[in-house]
């Protein structure tokens, strides 16, 4: 490092030496040498310039990315490396102008100790002898300047006769010394503030001055410092305001004049360069702000408030319940649910289950709120158990029991694991959709899964050629079916036979991945299908209200004059009234479709937005998607440029609505497994290995 820095100051002391000689001043020399070394950085200060507006321009794409991508750290880097490659975003350019101050400001530090090498070019065996012979230690950083003040203060003359230094040569450094002068404005710029105190200590304030005014103004108007969090923004403020109090104090003045010089003239130059290149030219600033909000929602959801009155009340009953799970021995079923709606997903088969056995379920949610704290009331062979998210991570590399049921995808790969004490746990996946399962999943999410409950004949299909593309040893498929879907299709008949006449109900029900229909082209399907002849209703999913609602909000007020007769927002999703009584349903890759079409025997009209993919390799299984297949089966799949005849189609669905209902009832015949009775036939399974179980351990 010393000797790339020597190399460096070679170059740099011409540059300060020019400056000295120009201007005959050491103060003024030092300024003039700061602002020449900021016209030869201009090209790279250009170029950051160039790379943090092109930063700030894509931070929309990479705040939604992360917002989609919540909790899934390897999607959100690989996703950003990609976006980063399209627009040549280059992200350790933003270091660039901190390894050049850095070099920088060490160069002028070894100039300013050592001007009669770098500035005046005396060999250094001549300055060793000098130094030697005053008796200044050479491995002081200071040793050049103690000649200095032994010429300028008559300790050494012409006549001193120094070993190894001709008379000629001394004559010569004196004379060159005794004609440099380091004051500037009174000040001497080879002292150093902490050693003399007195008016001295105005140096450091004045070097801290500069930081926290440059600082301030680059929070303000600096193109990627200005979108950085407060945090950073004063810890950046703190650190560069604490170092120049230090080379203010700790160091001779030249270098704290030099400091708050390049202070000064960073704060001019970026200004000059947001005139240049103004960045309001490039960046969408309102999309800007609702990324970041949307960014900062879904951050936010599913985290514990502590100024939440009942946060006491959690952690009280979570350690009550952690130590109760932890201490029962012998648990035959552990469930696990994230939040309470998830308890629709395990229902049917936790009743199934409690019919045909005396079995315990301990069911573990990450919801206080849940549910089944009141169900288990009415029920003592159900254990709830509130455990946060936190804490469940410890639970399961801990649990002891004989099957772990969940609806939890991606077992082993991020923060919920398999259990590290009890290695022949059975892990079962209940399925909480009809959907495929492998695009609509992370590769590789059921790796570590021993038992699947599948849907229907398409997940055995999908699950099967998975463990085939990837030589994946077989796991246990169960055929089950999907009792929620069941269910869904029993009520919707009943709505379906009670419904008679009136105008044409029309749904518009989206996902709430990126390019879903309320942010796409909700208001070309309004402004073709707004009339006398329809009621449009839109339900947006409720994951896009919990994490978008700012966006909703503005989509809601825009309508806010509309008959309500003609259209209105459902934003109630305590029922499901308005799915069963729907005459059509408009959707784009939300799973709403199939409960919608199987339910009510009415076609969808699906509208290809960008595809909702999750594995970026399901291409790889050679099994077309169910969600792919069912868009031309269920009802009609249009591009968004044709949604300006939407009008039409939506007629002529309407006119074929017989023929759709014969076709809808007659897929869902092979669409799902045990019709009526899956929650008995995952009952029976689960039942089933626990006695076998029972039966290896006897043995």
């Amino acid at each position: 490092m010393d000797t790339l820095i020597y190399y460096v100051c070679i170059p740099l002391g011409y540059l300060m030496k020019w400056c000295w000689q120009l201007v005959g001043n050491y103060g003024v020399a030092i300024i003039l040498f700061t602002l020449a070394t900021k016209f030869v950085l201009l090209p790279v200060s250009i170029w950051i310039q160039k790379n943090s507006i092109l930063m700030v321009k894509i931070q929309p794409e990479v705040n939604f990315l992360k917002a989609n991508l919540q909790g899934n750290i390897d999607a959100i880097a690989d996703e950003q490396s990609k976006l980063f490659k399209r627009e040549h975003y280059h992200p350790m350019l933003s270091i660039i102008p901190l390894i050049l101050q850095i070099f920088l400001l060490l160069a002028v530090v070894f100039i300013i100790y050592h001007p009669l090498s770098y500035l005046f070019g005396f060999a250094d065996g001549t300055i060793n002898a000098i130094a030697t012979h005053i008796g200044a230690d050479i491995s002081e950083s200071s040793y050049q300047i103690s000649i200095i003040e032994a010429i300028k203060n008559g300790t050494l003359t012409p006549s001193t006769q120094v070993e190894g230094v001709a008379p000629e040569t001394l004559a010569q450094i004196i004379s060159v010394v005794q004609g440099f002068k380091m004051n500037f404005l009174g000040v001497n710029l080879s002292t150093v503030p902490a050693n003399v105190w007195g008016v001295y200590v105005l140096i450091p304030v004045l070097a801290g001055a500069s930081s926290w005014v440059m600082c301030w103004t680059q929070n303000l108007s600096n193109v990627i410092q200005h979108e950085q969090g407060k945090l950073n923004q004063y810890g950046i403020m703190i650190v560069s305001v604490a170092l120049s109090l230090y080379l203010g104090l700790f160091v001779p003045t030249g270098i704290a004049l030099y400091w708050i010089a390049s202070n000064l003239l960073s704060i001019a130059q970026m200004y000059l360069l947001n005139v240049a290149i103004n960045p309001k030219k490039y960046v969408d600033y309102q999309a800007l702000e609702q990324s970041r909000k949307a960014l900062e929602a879904a951050k936010a959801y599913g985290k514990v408030d502590k100024k939440d009155p009942q946060y006491k009340l959690m952690k009280k009953r979570e350690k009550q319940d952690y130590k109760a799970f932890k201490h029962i021995a012998n648990k035959h079923i552990v469930i696990y649910s994230e939040k309470s709606g998830f308890y629709k997903y395990f229902k049917d088969i936790m009743v199934e289950m409690l019919k045909r056995s005396n079995v315990v379920i301990h069911y573990v949610t990450n919801d206080y709120n849940d549910q089944i704290f009141e169900i288990a009331k009415s029920e003592p062979r159900i254990k709830p158990y509130y455990i946060s998210l936190k804490k469940t991570v410890l639970l399961m590399m801990l649990v002891e029991t004989d099957v772990f049921i969940m609806t939890t995808p991606d077992l082993d790969k991020f923060y919920l694991k398999r259990s590290f004490i009890k290695k022949d746990i059975e892990y079962i996946y209940a399925p909480h959709d009809t959907m495929s399962a492998h695009m609509g999943f992370n590769e590789g999410a059921f790796d570590a899964f021993d038992t699947i409950l599948c849907v229907g004949p398409h997940f055995v299909n999908e699950i099967r050629a998975t463990e085939k593309a990837y030589n994946l040893p077989a796991k246990k498929l169960v055929e089950f079916g999907f009792p929620l879907l069941d269910e869904l299709v029993e009520k919707g008949r009943k709505e379906r036979e009670t419904k008679v006449g009136g105008i044409k109900q029309i749904l518009i029900a989206p996902s709430w991945q990126e390019d879903n229909l309320l942010v796409s082209c909700i208001d070309t399907l309004i402004e073709n299908l707004y009339c006398d002849e329809y009621h449009i209703t839109v339900r947006p999913h409720p994951e896009f209200v919990k994490r978008f609602g700012y966006q909703l909000n503005q989509i809601v007020d825009k309508y806010k004059d509309y008959d309500s007769a003609k259209l209105s927002f459902e934003l109630d999703f305590s029922n499901n009234k308005s799915i069963y009584s729907a005459d059509l349903l408009i959707t784009d890759w939300s799973g709403i479709a199939a409960e919608y079409c199987f339910a009510t025997g009415r076609p969808a009209l699906f509208v290809n937005t960008k595809m909702k993919v999750s594995n970026q390799n399901w291409e790889k299984i050679n099994v077309t998607p169910v969600e792919i297949k069912i868009r031309n089966e269920l009802g009609v799949a249009v591009n968004k440029e044709d949604l300006v005849n939407v009008s039409s189609t939506v007629k002529d669905l309407f006119n074929n609505g017989e023929k759709y209902k014969q076709k809808i009832d007659e897929y869902f015949k092979t669409f799902t497994f045990n019709h009526g009775t899956a929650a008995a036939k995952g009952a029976t399974y689960i039942l089933n290995s626990i006695v076998e179980k029972k039966k290896n351990a006897k043995k």
